[in-house]
């Protein structure tokens, strides 16, 4: 696409009438809740689904990078062809260097949750085989670390041109609607607020700096959604702390002077939260949040409805099922929160209510991605099905819960109440609760016992040393920097590491088979 004609559709996004976008959404949304009250959007049993994102760095390729992974080239950031992404099933995301699959929901039984991490690793190889001709390898992290080679972080980031008054992120995909956010009167933060690191960009693009997966359950009764969704914020603490992996930021974004130990020790261990709410969130407006608890469906869409408008669109049909609800799915891509529910169907027979949840980031490797999909979704199924007493947790403690995780990820307090009624703050006692009730919900669905255990083993793994990639990451880099290395080296050296470890079990490795942080640290 042209310049001039992004700039032309970004202009036509702008000069939306607002008051008939929310009319239209209105109406939808009166429409919406009647046909989810016909039953139109119940399903004959559950499913599980999955977004998956990556970035992609430059290779090992002795041709080009010298032969080892020490060089300036491996391991940089780097932009993905995009006709590449078309035909191996992967989409554009934000960023030129990111990339996205979406799996096909599949019944949420022994064979569909199989068919998930098959279907992940089938796509997965055949675009790593498109793109290793151009010395490009995907990544799936949580933020990425080592800008392209010949820029900073800074610039590559905060690269943008204005065309006819129209700001535009040179990195960024083409997509007016990403676009069209930098150029609206409305309040967001555009910036990155960490500790040590504080970024002011004219665009969103430092939301690229950040990759997730995001697990999908389809609930079998639209009207059940709202006790699923209960149990879906009480977990998403413990999850949190399971998945933790952004705790580095790239070194030229930390402030001019930082010290090394200070900023290893006040390190979130999942940097990805704050940079998603600082990024999207404005100074009135905090659309990026931990959602309360539901009502019933119709509060659900609601909410949805009534959330703050952002770039609004008047769209045309498309020949969906759900085109006569497109406003309002066009207004639910800006409802960020990180457990948010969702209508829609391409036919009116896959029409479906589903849980999102959005809090996870890329993960070491993609065993270790679906079992923390099978873990979601089966403690939906397991909490549920016993009518578990976590639901009892107060709102504000679960929200309590999510962040202490994403600052100290495993190492966190937090709080759960046992299936006898007892709350506790030990680890052991929640997470044994927890991975009991996630056994109950993938046993529902007539998995045997050994595909249980392997899913839930390496989180279990993770549970018992205290570890994360998280923790990997930042004790590798600790290692360094006792050592008497800069910053930079200390952060580069632990992301080269992860890179050096994934490039061998992405596909059909585990984290807890990784070695030890200090047997990859530098002697």
């Amino acid at each position: 696409m042209a310049d001039s004609e992004l700039v032309a559709e970004i202009r036509s996004i702008l000069e939306t009438p607002r008051e008939d976008f929310r009319t239209r959404v209105a109406d939808e949304a009166e429409a919406l809740k009647a046909a989810v009250d016909d039953g139109t959007f119940d399903n004959s049993e559950g499913l599980a689904g999955l977004e998956y994102e990556f970035y992609a760095v430059r290779g090992q390729d002795p041709t080009t990078t010298g032969g080892t992974h020490r060089t300036r080239g491996a391991g940089t950031l780097c932009r993905v062809p995009r006709r590449t992404l078309s035909f191996t099933g992967f989409e554009k995301e934000l960023g030129l260097h990111n990339a996205e699959m979406r799996t096909s929901p599949q019944p949420h039984n022994q064979y569909g949750l199989a068919a998930q991490g098959d279907e992940v690793r089938g796509r997965l190889a055949m675009v790593r085989r498109a793109v290793l001709p151009h010395d490009i390898h995907l990544v799936s992290d949580g933020l990425w670390t080592i800008p392209p080679v010949g820029e900073s972080a800074n610039e590559y980031l905060l690269d943008a041109v204005e065309i006819d008054g129209i700001t535009l992120a040179a990195n960024m995909s083409e997509s007016a609607r990403y676009h069209a956010m930098a150029n609206t009167s409305y309040d967001i933060g555009m910036r990155v607020d960490a500790p040590h690191v504080s970024l002011q960009a004219e665009t969103i693009m430092p939301e690229s700096l950040i990759t997730s997966i995001q697990p999908h359950y389809q609930v079998p009764r639209a009207a059940e959604l709202p006790e699923f969704f209960r149990y879906a914020i009480r977990i998403a603490g413990p999850l949190l702390a399971l998945g933790v992996n952004s705790p580095l930021f790239p070194p030229d974004l930390y402030d001019d002077g930082a010290d090394p130990r200070s900023v290893l020790d006040d390190a979130h261990h999942e940097h990805r939260i704050g940079v998603f709410e600082s990024v999207l969130n404005g100074d009135e407006v905090q659309k990026v949040r931990f959602p309360r608890d539901i009502a019933s469906t119709d509060e659900a869409i609601d909410r949805i409805a009534a959330d703050e408008t952002f770039v609004p669109q008047l769209l045309d049909p498309t020949g969906r099922f759900d085109d006569r609800f497109r406003h309002l799915r066009h207004k639910h891509g800006t409802y960020w929160r990180w457990v948010r529910p969702v209508f829609d169907g391409h036919t009116e027979a896959s029409a479906n209510a589903r849980i999102e949840f959005r809090p996870l980031p890329g993960q070491p490797t993609v065993r270790d991605s679906i079992a923390l999909q099978a873990a979601f979704t089966g403690a939906l199924v397991g909490l549920y099905a016993r009518q578990h007493p976590v639901r009892e947790l107060p709102w504000s403690v679960a929200e309590q819960n999510f962040y202490a995780a994403m600052r100290d990820g495993l190492e966190a307090e937090l709080t759960w109440i046992t299936a006898d009624g007892l709350r506790t703050t030990a680890p052991d006692e929640l997470f044994k609760d927890l991975f009991d009730h996630v056994e109950t919900g993938l046993r529902e669905q007539l998995l045997p016992d050994e595909h249980v255990d392997a899913y839930i083993e390496p989180l279990r793994h993770r549970v018992r040393g205290v570890r994360t990639s998280a923790s990997w990451k930042l004790d590798i880099a600790s290692d360094c920097v006792e050592q008497g290395a800069s910053l930079e080296e200390a952060i580069e050296t632990a992301q080269r590491a992860y890179l050096e470890q994934q490039r061998g079990t992405l596909l059909e490795g585990s984290f807890e088979a990784w070695p030890q942080a200090s047997a990859v640290s530098p002697t």
